[in-house]
C-alpha cells in the first residue's frame, strides 16, 4: 500500500478534496481536485509552507446589478483570485512566495464557444496573476477537451488529465454547473427576507 509521499496521481484524486464550480480550498496534506470545461482553475502554492490551494471559476468578473445579486460571487475570477489568496495569506503565507500553475478554459460546450468564455477566462487569468506579481509557473489552457486537475499540496506538484470533448464528458461538466447555479438561486430563496 503506498504511503501519503509516494501516491500516484490516480491515488491522489481518490484521495481529494473535490471543488465545484465557485469552490475553492487550501491543504497542507490532502489533494485537491477540480473538472474543468471552459472554466479555469488556479493552483497557489507557498514553497516554504508547503501548502496550496486551488480554486474553480466560471467567468473572469460578474457585474453587479441593483437587486439581483442571487449570482454568486465566487464564480468569478476576480472575487475567487481575491478569495483563494487571501485562504492562503491568512494560514501564513507570503505573497512574494507564491508561485502559480493554472489549467482549463477549453471549448467543451458548444453553445458557450460563440461567447469565448474560455479565452476570456484564460485572458483574466494570465493577466490576473502578472498584476498581483505571482510566476505562473505552468499552464495548460484552450483547446477541445475538459481537463481533470489534481493538486498535491504537499510538494505543489499538479496533475492535468485532459479528455476528449465528447458528448457525455460535455454533459457531465454542464450538470455540474447547472446544478451549482441552481443550489444557489435555492439558497437565496430560503434565506430571503421581506421588509415592509
Amino acid at each position: 500500500m503506498p504511503t501519503q509521499d509516494n501516491l500516484t496521481g490516480r491515488e491522489l484524486e481518490r484521495a481529494a478534496h473535490v471543488i465545484m464550480p465557485g469552490g475553492w480550498a487550501v491543504e497542507r496534506e490532502r489533494p485537491v481536485a477540480t473538472l474543468l470545461g471552459s472554466c479555469v482553475a488556479v493552483a497557489l502554492y507557498d514553497p516554504v509552507l508547503k501548502m496550496g490551494g486551488l480554486n474553480h471559476f466560471m467567468l473572469p468578473s460578474v457585474s453587479r446589478v441593483a437587486g439581483k445579486d442571487d449570482v454568486d460571487a465566487l464564480l468569478a475570477g476576480d472575487y475567487a483570485m481575491e478569495a483563494l489568496l487571501n485562504a492562503m495569506l491568512v494560514r501564513g503565507a507570503q505573497k512574494a512566495r507564491l508561485v502559480a500553475k493554472a489549467f482549463g478554459g477549453g471549448m467543451v460546450v458548444s453553445s458557450l464557444d460563440r461567447s469565448q468564455i474560455g479565452q476570456r477566462n484564460v485572458a483574466f487569468t494570465r493577466d490576473w496573476l502578472a498584476r498581483e506579481g505571482i510566476a505562473l509557473l505552468a499552464s495548460d489552457f484552450l483547446g477541445h477537451w475538459s481537463r481533470k486537475v489534481v493538486l498535491d499540496p504537499r510538494s505543489g506538484d499538479v496533475f492535468c488529465k485532459r479528455a476528449a470533448s465528447t458528448l457525455a464528458v460535455s454533459q457531465r461538466i454542464e450538470s455540474r454547473e447547472q446544478a451549482y447555479a441552481e443550489s444557489l438561486v435555492a439558497a437565496k430563496k430560503k434565506t430571503d427576507i421581506e421588509l415592509f
